[in-house]
Parts: structure tokens; sequence; C-alpha cells
């Protein structure tokens, strides 16, 4: 499970990104990967799955 931190949420999108406690590599999250819902400068968990343009963040929940 990583840890990041939410960077930007659209909720009228439904997208945003997380950037990883670890790495400070950032990663595209869809409202479909989400558990819980999230907002700017949340302390999340998550899995990375891959995407059409790269790794998602999926399965994210507030740490």
């Amino acid at each position: 499970m990583n840890k990041g931190t939410v960077k930007f949420f659209n909720d009228s999108k439904g997208y945003g990104f997380i950037k990883d406690d670890e790495t400070s590599k950032e990663y595209f999250v869809h409202v479909t990967g989400l558990i819980d819902e999230i907002k700017e400068n949340d302390e999340v968990t998550y899995e990375l799955q891959e995407g059409r343009k790269g790794l998602n963040a999926v399965n994210v929940k507030l740490a």
C-alpha cells in the first residue's frame, strides 16, 4: 500500500493527482478509483494499476 498526499482534485471533472510520500512522483487518480471522498491536501493510501497513459492510483482511501 502506497502513501501520499492529494495534490489536486477536481470534483466536477472527477479526477486529480496524488503525490507519493516516498518517491515524490505524481499519479493520476479518477473518481472511479476512489473508496473515500478526497480533497486537496488529504493524506491517503492507494494502490497502483496500469492505465492507458501510465500508472494510476486506485483503491484510494483516507489515511
